[in-house]
């Protein structure tokens, strides 16, 4: 049974049944219109924004820095719409501010470029695990514009000191570990007096989809960026006025509940889903088929139906490059490992620097399960299914979380460790989950 420190995963086997599942708004797409919002020239509104912790704290970190936001109530159970007063940017009184930053990549990486436009001195800190994510490349490149910069390991926590906006028009940056390192800059680039130049140093960029989606999101507000050459970006300078935007539902929290319908032959449906997005989790269409489920989009919403008999009659092993959408391999992960067949998850060794090291993490929990699973240099390769009960750790990893209640569906006796960090970007996860499934049996939700 469920304790008050572990939760205990909901074990279904194989059904026949539908259910419906709404998902909150994007993390990434909301943390990213929550900063540009403060950096408008006029106010802003957001629709149907994701309301959890990284977004809490992205609030909260631009409210230190001078921007307003208020409530407006739409009835809906994942709460209000914003409308965001941006930053004056003519204010020349210098700030002071500590800025919690949590565990959210994108208020770590996205805040201190946005905070170094103002005068001011700025400490970031955040939860005691955060300062192993890398943030060296993105310290090293403000330092490089001028900035003041002192960390004693180029990690969390630090403090930034700044006159206000670089005069420098180039810049330099290691994109190789995240690519939050080069859209940071990208978002508040517009703001430094002669635009910049933004040139990426290393090797490739994991994640290209959200470096794609960082252009996309600055373009749609006439920000001028041009690619001159590969790894290289030149962003005019100039203002944007303030806008309207309905955040789309995030396709990378709907993959537990797609994933769902794969291992129990059920039927999973997901509203509003785009037509057209940047976001990663639209490789689902691209994964999900290859267990032998078939999705049908039509009229904005994503219908799943897994395989005859789930994972209980047998998945195919994958054989999957996840180096554009690394954010999925934990609940890919989860579902290779409940299948009798090897797979290989390729192209995610930059989930080593994510809330934990993923791939240790997955490695380790798969085999606490009874499953085999082993680390290579750029993923991880599954090779025994999980079978046993136990008690699942999640490392303070909201995936993690996901990832174990995946596995419990089809393993009776999985108990999760603080689901409660599902929070981070999926509010009210195990009532979604608990929900889903009472539809899955046939039973009201």
């Amino acid at each position: 049974m469920s304790t008050a420190a572990s939760w205990l995963a909901p074990h279904l086997g194989t059904v026949s049944g539908q259910a419906r599942v709404q998902v909150p708004g994007s993390k990434s797409l909301t943390n990213r219109y929550l900063l540009l919002a403060a950096l408008a020239s006029s106010p802003s509104l957001l629709r149907a924004p994701l309301h959890s912790r990284d977004s809490a704290l992205m609030i909260q970190a631009l409210t230190q820095l001078g921007a307003r936001f208020e409530e407006i109530e739409t009835g809906s159970s994942f709460g209000p719409d914003l409308k965001v007063y941006p930053l004056d940017f003519s204010d020349p009184t210098p700030r002071q501010a500590s800025i919690q930053v949590g565990l959210a990549g994108t208020v770590m990486r996205f805040v201190p470029p946005l905070a170094a436009l103002l005068p001011g001195s700025f400490h970031f800190e955040g939860d005691p695990q955060a300062s192993a994510r890398p943030m060296g490349p993105i310290l090293q490149a403000l330092e490089n514009l001028g900035y003041k910069v002192e960390s004693q390991d180029g990690s969390l926590p630090f403090r930034l000191t700044s006159q206000g906006p670089s005069s420098r028009s180039q810049v330099q940056i290691d994109a190789s570990a995240s690519s939050q390192f080069l859209s940071a800059l990208l978002l508040v680039a517009c703001r430094m007096p002669s635009g910049l130049e933004i040139e990426h140093v290393g090797g490739p960029i994991p994640s290209l989809p959200h470096v794609d989606m960082t252009l996309d999101n600055l373009r749609q507000l006439g920000v001028e960026i041009s690619q001159p050459e590969p790894n290289r970006w030149q962003v005019a300078p100039g203002s944007f006025a303030g806008f309207e935007m309905t955040i789309e539902p995030d396709l990378s929290n709907a993959g537990p509940f797609l994933a769902a319908a794969v291992v129990t032959g059920g039927r999973v449906s997901i509203p509003h889903w785009p037509a057209e997005t940047t976001q990663g989790g639209n490789h689902w269409l691209d994964i999900l088929p290859r267990w032998g489920a078939s999705c049908q989009l039509e009229e904005g919403v994503l219908t799943v139906t897994g395989p005859a008999g789930g994972a209980a009659a047998g998945l195919p092993g994958l054989d999957l490059d996840l180096s554009e959408a690394g954010e999925l391999a934990p609940t890919v992960a989860a579902v290779a490992a409940l299948s009798p067949a090897p797979s290989r998850l390729r192209g995610i060794g930059h989930l080593r620097g994510h809330e934990t090291d993923r791939l240790a993490a997955l490695t380790q929990e798969i085999r606490r399960l009874g499953g085999q699973a082993e680390e290579t240099e750029d993923g991880i390769l599954i090779s025994a299914p999980v079978q046993l009960p136990g008690l699942v750790r999640t490392y303070h990893d909201h995936r993690m979380a996901t990832a174990a209640a995946i596995m419990g569906l089809q393993v009776p006796g999985v108990q999760v460790e603080n689901v409660e960090t599902t929070a981070k970007t999926l509010p009210n996860f195990t009532g979604l989950w608990q929900d889903m499934l009472k539809q899955l049996q046939g039973k009201e939700a």
